[in-house]
């Protein structure tokens, strides 16, 4: 084993298409995006750089503003509302109940499940006219509660929360599912003649246990709900009245449809660096010897 990593040209063989691709695809973008956001540019015309112009006016926009907003509030339900539901799911299911396999595979069958097809999936659901939410409300004596979900400021924004929750749910069930079988059954068997109960085992050995994997589970939700694109853009286009908007559709649509690319890079860079800052705080907060 150490003659293979005192090899270096193996080494280089082996890296070094996977560190071009890097560079190629995630690296020399981010200097790119980051170079535009400090220019005022159409994509045709001659560039005229501005220096921070971009970024000043992004954080005195109140729709940017608000679209920063609503990231924020999609990444705070996913944690407090996505991952608690994940894990309960976990838990229980680890704890050997019947038909353990079927249920994990159920779980997470919508995660394979494109994101645009969930999109287009729960449009039909939230439809005003012919929406199975609306009929089964008005099939349970409460037709005054129907309405145009994703048309009114009102509910839009909580209603395009679900089907994102919905979607992941049985992702981060699988990581903490595996988490939790990880935990050495002669732990929590110790605890059970000890006398402590199924919910005090839970939150006393099996959670502690799991938190390398629940570091995990929140770094991905939490950046997956910053950086959420696509459901966003193909369930509402960010609408009505930019209820729903987020950075990245913000980012789309003023890159292709006002032809700002500098201002639109600045968004860019604002995800990435927001991205970056909150998986700092997190592996900071998770921060232990093991």
């Amino acid at each position: 084993m150490d003659k293979v990593f005192s090899n270096k040209r193996d080494i280089a063989i082996f890296v070094g298409p996977t560190l071009l691709l890097f560079f190629g695809i995630v690296l020399i973008p981010i200097f790119v995006s980051s170079y535009y956001s400090l220019l005022e540019w159409n994509g045709v015309t001659k560039p005229t750089f501005i220096g921070l112009d971009n970024y000043v006016e992004m954080f005195t926009d109140s729709r940017a503003l608000n679209s920063m907003k609503n990231s924020l509030l999609y990444a705070g339900a996913s944690v407090f509302i996505q991952l608690p539901i994940s894990l309960l799911l976990a838990l229980i299911l680890a704890s050997g109940i019947k038909g353990e396999g079927f249920y994990r595979t159920v779980y997470f069958i919508p995660v394979l499940l494109s994101t645009v097809v969930i999109a287009q999936l729960w449009s039909k659901i939230y439809n005003a006219d012919y929406g199975m939410l609306n009929t089964l409300l008005t099939n349970i004596g409460l037709p005054h509660l129907a309405q145009d979900w994703l048309g009114q400021r009102e509910t839009a924004l909580a209603a395009s929360f679900i089907p994102t929750l919905w979607q992941y749910v049985g992702y981060h069930m699988l990581l903490m599912y595996a988490g939790a079988k990880s935990v050495s059954p002669e732990l929590i068997e110790a605890a059970k003649i000890d006398g402590a109960s199924t919910i005090r085992t839970a939150f006393s050995i099996v959670i502690p246990l799991m938190k390398p994997i629940l570091k995990v589970s929140l770094v991905f939700s939490v950046i997956g709900a910053l950086k959420i694109f696509d459901l966003i853009y193909v369930l509402t286009g960010g609408g009505p009245f930019f209820t729903t908007e987020v950075p990245s559709t913000l980012m789309y649509t003023t890159i292709f449809d006002t032809y700002r690319y500098g201002y639109g890079s600045a968004l860019s860079v604002f995800i990435i660096l927001e991205c970056l800052l909150f998986t700092v705080i997190i592996n900071k907060f998770f921060k232990t010897d093991y």
